[in-house]
């Protein structure tokens, strides 16, 4: 069986400080939410804001969305899992991926090569040098020579891999302790937790946007769509789901160059389908369509839009 569900947030919040958090750490967790989840992309890294949960308050569960396995070397990335978890005293889960393209090439001079199997190596990896094994091994895309962490966890934290594609998603469910979804429908989750299988952790980071201005949210959503899903990785996720047809128009204008029609001829329905709108209650019921289907931890994305900070955190708040 999986574990039972929680609801969780994206953090940091953009316009607050790290130390600031503090205070909104201790409010999350007043109004229900279970968890707090950073990424890494092109603001905190994924970490830093997690220690400062952990130190600020004992009752959420902490996690990372995802580290990419390109940017830290095996043996660092293995310290910082360490170091969280020692901190946050078995409330902590860790999110390996790949990531893409632009993140690891583009953004920090290292060749994207082999996405697959340096992520299967660093999991194999970090798994051996959490439980305090001293690792002397010639992997495919890495080698590593006598390494053995000083200060081994006291218990593994689990280790979820974000997953968009059968083999990423089988490997997740073989030998990693579940997957991270993300930029799916609710109707998708079927789809990708039939590849990761049963018994395993399903978590997924959901873009909200609390408005009910429809045209707003969906030229705000547009954006987004066009930005990400014009990714490869993200491109190929949505031929394997189904949407090549429908997003087909929007990946041949971006090839083009032209930006404004990209965005334009993105479906309305594709829109609503990925991307949370409407009022706070439509927003939670639909949040709920993704429980429904199979989401274990479904980790809300607040988009600005407009919305005080305070009262969509409050407004998304489980009931």
């Amino acid at each position: 069986m999986s574990p039972s569900p929680r609801y969780g947030i994206t953090i940091p919040f953009d316009g607050v400080t790290l130390l600031e958090h503090r205070d909104w750490f201790r409010r999350l967790a007043d109004l229900g939410y279970s968890d707090v989840w950073s990424a890494e992309i092109d603001g905190a890294d994924g970490f830093t804001p997690l220690i400062v949960a952990a130190l600020s308050e004992t009752r959420l569960h902490l996690g990372v969305a995802v580290t990419p396995v390109f940017t830290r070397g095996p043996g660092l990335l293995a310290m910082s899992i360490a170091a969280v978890a020692e901190v946050a005293g078995g409330r902590f889960t860790m999110g390996l991926g790949a990531s893409s393209q632009p993140i690891v090439e583009q953004w920090n001079g290292i060749p994207y090569d082999h996405p697959y199997a340096r992520t299967r190596d660093t999991l194999r990896f970090v798994k051996r040098a959490l439980d305090g094994e001293k690792i002397d091994e010639v992997f495919e895309t890495f080698e590593v020579h006598g390494f053995k962490l000083a200060r081994p966890v006291v218990e593994r934290p689990p280790i979820l891999l974000g997953a968009l594609r059968p083999g990423m998603l089988r490997l997740a469910g073989r030998e990693a302790d579940g997957a991270i979804l993300n930029w799916l429908s609710a109707e998708d989750v079927a789809q990708c937790r039939a590849e990761v299988g049963e018994g395993k952790t399903i978590a997924a980071r959901l873009f909200v946007i609390p408005t009910e201005d429809v045209d707003a949210a969906r030229v705000i959503a547009r954006r987004m769509i066009s930005s990400y899903l014009t990714v490869p990785t993200y491109a190929e996720f949505h031929r394997w789901l189904g949407r090549g047809d429908a997003l087909q128009p929007m990946w041949d204008a971006w090839a083009a160059g032209d930006r404004k029609r990209a965005n334009q001829v993105i479906p309305d329905s594709v829109v609503d389908e990925l991307v949370i709108h409407g009022s706070y209650q439509a927003c939670r019921e639909h949040v709920q369509r993704y429980l429904d289907a199979g989401v274990d931890t479904p980790t809300i994305a607040i988009v600005p839009s407009g919305v005080d900070l305070l009262d969509a955190v409050e407004g998304l708040a489980p009931s």
